[in-house]
């Protein structure tokens, strides 16, 4: 027996960015039906209507918001370990001088 016939189909679990979320509750708000926005993003209705539900209560901005300073974050994060690295790269090579 097939290995797919016995274990159950597993969803997949996608991440979209806000401004795709955005961009679908933007197009369903002006007018675009759940059915056809579904069909072209290949998402479930249920999840646009939550996007919707978010975008229109500014959630979708806070959220937006807040990646961003996750972004800058991480970019500080990324810097301060190169300078470690140059920092250990120093001393060891001033060990090396004694």
């Amino acid at each position: 027996m097939l290995r797919s016939a016995i274990l159950p189909r597993v969803a997949r679990q996608r991440s979209h960015s806000i401004e795709f979320k955005r961009q679908v509750a933007q197009e369903f708000i002006a007018g675009e039906s759940l059915y056809a926005l579904s069909k072209r993003h290949d998402i479930s209705r249920q999840l646009i209507r939550v996007w919707v539900e978010k975008y229109e209560a500014g959630a979708l901005d806070e959220d937006a918001q807040a990646a961003d300073l996750l972004q800058e974050y991480e970019a500080k994060i990324a810097a301060l370990k190169r300078m470690v690295g140059r920092q250990a790269l120093e001393i060891e090579f001033l060990k090396g001088i004694n």
